[in-house]
């Protein structure tokens, strides 16, 4: 299975950058993963609605297709690290081929783009940055692949 982050824009802060690289090359171990920032031109001209759909759009048009699409949003479903580890699993077991983690800008994604998703989750209950967002989800992926390979990071 190969994974893919679906973002805006590069991440500005420069230890938020350091932290999605040194999770990219350790997911690297357990997974082929890549992250895709896709560059957003200002909109901020255009109503909430306008961005949301604008910036989903791009998003959508830059996944792998037929992949399995994974929305991040605030309202999705919140699932223990061993959960999502047991859900990756299920999607390898079905012979998902391209699993796309998509994350929206400030606003979001759209609601046509989370009725495409295959699934809604959320990381908290609580608000991230867009930018820590991408940290975060790393973060998590790589505990769920250290998870299912039994070694002790997630201890």
């Amino acid at each position: 299975m190969r994974l893919e982050v679906l973002l805006l824009n590069k991440t500005k802060e420069s230890y938020l950058k350091q932290g999605v690289a040194d999770y990219l090359h350790r997911l690297r171990r357990y997974v082929p993963v890549e992250l895709v920032e896709i560059t957003v031109k200002n909109l901020t001209s255009r109503s909430d609605s306008e961005i949301k759909a604008k910036e989903s759009a791009q998003l959508d048009r830059r996944a792998a297709k037929g992949s399995y699409r994974i929305a991040l949003d605030s309202h999705g479903q919140q699932l223990s690290s061993e959960k999502f580890a047991s859900l990756l699993t299920e999607l390898e077991n079905r012979a998902v081929k391209s699993v796309s983690f998509i994350i929206g800008g400030p606003l979001g994604l759209a609601a046509e783009q989370l009725h495409q998703a295959d699934r809604i989750l959320s990381l908290s209950a609580m608000t991230f940055t867009h930018d820590m967002t991408r940290l975060i989800l790393l973060e998590q992926i790589y505990r769920a692949y250290t998870i299912k390979a039994g070694t002790s990071y997630h201890k």
